[in-house]
């Protein structure tokens, strides 16, 4: 494998200067990826629209084909943000106007390619903005494959399309899980909450491991939603709006099972987190998964 930068004249972005991760990475067999340090790109998934696709101009990489906006990530930078901040250059995609769902990844060793699929939370038209796109729009899922599209992106659709309807949750008992650890919580009850709720906050910018949900490919970014009661309904809502706080009205496992079950309706698949016993059995019966509060205190 070697670095090979881009030859002087290619017609990258000319407006500023080149990013050290613009670079083309070359296998022993002469095969190209862009992306000294892998690349990403955005699935963006309207529920009324479609998914958003970029026309890509005649001289790049695989050029006049559909994919998806995307392109070389900077040393550092994390998939999930260099799959924004490209959209957000080639497209004009506004990064508050969609939310992480799953992070899907290609990985062939010495190269990678990070999509990220997000839901559009607020509608937006796309822009051109850069030399790289000749036509933005948004296609219907079920036209997708009528396209031309990028090979990389046609062979990876058929997955992502099948995981369009997973859309995870995870409900917090924060009672429970507050009450785990004997650090005085109960002299502050709604100030132990705001600790748990931060934690999540940040939780939901990095994402949980696949494999912890019992989900494919990498990270997926469930929504989270934090469940309190008695004094802890003092609890201020969380500003990023990462994590929805739940007042219970009454007993605290009753909003818990009512949050699961109202979840569940949606078609989202729900993990509960506490350890008590009795409000497991309620949980599973409401087609709910439970995991215990160990397990999440392993992700935070």
């Amino acid at each position: 494998m070697t670095i090979v930068p881009p030859a002087p004249g290619e017609p990258r972005r000319p407006e500023g200067p080149r990013d050290p991760g613009d670079a083309w990475v070359v296998t022993d067999d002469g095969a190209r990826y862009w992306g000294r340090f892998g690349a990403a790109g955005l699935l963006a998934v309207d529920p009324r629209r479609g998914v958003l696709l970029q026309h890509r101009v005649a001289w790049s990489h695989h050029g006049d084909t559909w994919g998806l906006p995307g392109g070389a990530r900077h040393e550092g930078e994390s998939a999930c943000d260099g799959a924004l901040r490209e959209s957000a250059e080639e497209a004009g995609v506004p990064g508050d106007a969609v939310r992480p769902r799953l992070i899907s990844v290609y990985d062939i060793g010495v190269w990678s390619y990070s999509t990220l699929v997000a839901d559009v939370t607020t509608p937006f038209e796309p822009v051109i903005s850069d030399p790289e796109s000749r036509e933005l729009a948004w296609v219907p899922v079920d036209e997708v494959e009528s396209y031309l599209l990028h090979p990389g992106f046609a062979a990876s659709w058929p997955r992502l399309r099948g995981l369009l309807p997973v859309r995870p949750a995870l409900v917090v008992d924060a009672a429970n899980v507050v009450g785990s650890v004997p650090d005085g919580w109960w002299r502050d009850r709604a100030g132990a909450a705001a600790k748990l709720r931060d934690a999540l906050a940040a939780l939901a910018e990095r994402g949980v491991d696949a494999s912890a949900l019992d989900l494919p490919e990498s990270t997926w970014f469930p929504e989270l939603v934090l469940v309190v009661e008695g004094e802890a309904r003092a609890l201020a809502d969380d500003p990023a709006g990462a994590v929805r706080v739940v007042r219970a009205d009454a007993a605290g496992d009753d909003a818990i099972v009512a949050a699961a079950q109202d979840l569940r309706a949606e078609g989202r698949s729900v993990i509960a987190v506490t350890s008590d016993r009795e409000l497991s059995e309620r949980l599973e019966r409401s087609e709910a998964s439970v995991r215990p509060v160990s397990w999440l205190r392993g992700q935070l």
